[in-house]
């Protein structure tokens, strides 16, 4: 009789995937709680042990600070812009390109807002392995946020590089005017301002101007 074949156990998360796991079940949480979440919550939300929490993360700070890392870098919006298929109309692309920049910027401040709102500063300093700020709750280097503006203008440079010849400017040019104007219209605006433009405004302005007859002025 032949033996049955032994079961062999799947192959172990590396610390960086259950890393990556625990964040991103976090991530609603934090938007929601703040730093009262607790990592009892997390772990229920990630299907974990919370003693697992403690294999990947030194302590629940550096799980927020994780959280932080994650909303506020440009991994995520960089794999939804080069998703945009370049084949759709040029308008079409920019409207695909706002939306994921939207989601991106609303969750980032989504997720810092709340943690800051509850007493957390991010970036403990040297040692917590996130690298998205400095000892006291200081902003990230000034470089790193050029770093990040710079990978989001390139990527809006290769989706709208084809239409080169139908600009009137470089596509180098056209991206930091677009990006400009959908950081603008993602501000909190004053009282009274008017509502902020629409993404489909945004882009008709980028595109046309706001004359309806572009040669009479």
């Amino acid at each position: 009789m032949t033996p049955p074949p032994s079961r062999r156990r799947a192959p172990g998360m590396s610390v960086e995937e259950r890393r990556a796991m625990i964040v991103a079940a976090a991530l609603p949480l934090v938007a929601e709680y703040g730093a009262a979440v607790t990592t009892s919550q997390i772990a229920r939300a990630a299907g974990i042990g919370e003693a697992t929490i403690f294999r990947a993360f030194k302590d629940k700070d550096e799980v927020l600070d994780a959280c932080v890392a994650e909303a506020v870098g440009t991994d995520h919006v960089l794999r939804e812009l080069a998703s945009i298929s370049l084949d759709e109309p040029l308008a079409d692309r920019l409207a695909e390109a706002a939306e994921a920049l939207r989601a991106h910027m609303e969750r980032m401040g989504t997720v810092v807002g709340a943690l800051h709102a509850s007493g957390h500063r991010r970036g403990r300093g040297p040692g917590t392995g996130t690298g998205t700020g400095t000892r006291d709750g200081e902003d990230p280097p000034p470089d790193g946020r050029a770093q990040s503006v710079t990978a989001l203008r390139n990527a809006v440079i290769e989706l709208i590089e084809s239409d080169r010849t139908a600009f009137r400017l470089s596509p180098e040019k056209v991206a930091a005017a677009f990006l400009g104007l959908l950081f603008t219209r993602l501000q909190t605006p004053a009282p009274d301002a008017a509502a902020p433009l629409t993404p489909e405004e945004l882009i008709a302005v980028l595109l046309h101007g706001t004359l309806n007859d572009p040669g009479s002025a």
